[in-house]
């Protein structure tokens, strides 16, 4: 069973990178106009979270994402071991997606963005879309609804991508898979240090939140 988890926790966190390359690079091929790029980038983003949360959440619990699996860690829903397997294959899963994607549509397989992202507005946009992620990951377990995660966690990812400068990447795997890709999706090397500082800033700040809106049996 521990490695259906870790290989869900892959195999989620690869489908989604594929999703968000993938459809960046289709938007530019298909359209010169940003706002349709927008739109079909967040459209397969959203309903590949919506598949692949309704599917692995069974399995590995559907994380994907180092921040998620950290606050699980935290709330000791995790062992350590798992935790740290979890974030070693999101970030595996997250390359190899990359690569994938970048292969389909006849690009290099590797081939690093220059697709500059760093200025305080993006960092602190980052901080909240994190926040708000980890938020209702662990609101939803607290108040016993965890089944409603494959309907409002794509939610707030559909609502922060329009309401962020950043985009809301919300996720060290999906953040560094992304610096593999030269096209729409993607982010350089340095700008990806700075998101992931933000996002790790905004795991504690979730976590705070949903605390503080716990309310006990």
């Amino acid at each position: 069973m521990k490695l259906q988890k870790i290989f869900a926790e892959f195999l989620g966190t690869a489908l989604l990178l594929v999703s968000i390359i993938g459809s960046g690079i289709m938007a530019t091929n298909v359209s010169e106009d940003v706002g349709v790029q927008l739109l079909l980038n967040a459209i397969s983003i959203v309903v590949m979270l919506a598949i692949i949360i309704t599917l692995f959440a069974p399995i590995s619990g559907a994380h994907f994402n180092p921040v998620v699996t950290l606050g699980e860690l935290f709330k000791n829903r995790i062992s350590r071991a798992d935790a740290f397997a979890y974030i070693i294959f999101q970030f595996a899963g997250g390359f190899l997606g990359t690569v994938f994607a970048n292969i389909m549509f006849d690009k290099p397989a590797v081939f690093q963005s220059h697709q500059e992202r760093t200025s305080t507005n993006l960092f602190l946009s980052e901080i909240f879309a994190t926040a708000g992620l980890i938020f209702i990951v662990h609101l939803l377990v607290d108040q016993k609804r965890i089944n409603l995660a494959p309907i409002l966690i794509p939610a707030w990812i559909t609502t922060a991508f329009y309401a962020t400068s950043s985009l809301v990447f919300a996720n060290p795997a999906v953040t560094f898979g992304r610096i593999w890709s030269d096209s729409f999706s993607g982010i350089t090397f340095h700008s990806a240090w700075i998101y992931i500082i933000a996002q790790l800033i905004g795991l504690p700040v979730g976590l705070i939140v949903a605390r503080i809106l716990f309310v006990r049996d």
